[in-house]
């Protein structure tokens, strides 16, 4: 079930259509409002766009560098296991 939440990102209303619950949306706007207005602090930008962009810059560097981290993790922890099999193997064998 979908519903619209109202939530003000860097000065301005968004209604925000979703099927997430009313406080994720409003999580995920307050995320969104943090970065721009710490871009915004960082560099004099004039233009909500440019802030906007810079921030969506920000945001996804964020989420590939957990990408990668959340990657190395599976993969060493597909090598212990695979160790761990290995060694069973031989025990059994």
């Amino acid at each position: 079930m979908s519903r619209t939440v109202l939530v003000r990102i860097f000065g301005t209303e968004y209604p925000i259509k979703a099927e997430a619950n009313e406080e994720y949306v409003r999580w995920v706007a307050k995320y969104v409002d943090d970065k721009m207005r710490e871009v915004a602090a960082e560099i004099p930008l004039r233009s909500a766009a440019k802030v906007a962009v810079l921030a969506a810059m920000h945001i996804v560097d964020e989420l590939l560098k957990e990408r990668e981290v959340r990657r190395n993790l599976l993969s060493e922890v597909e090598e212990r296991t695979n160790r761990l099999i290995e060694r069973l193997r031989s025990i059994v064998a």
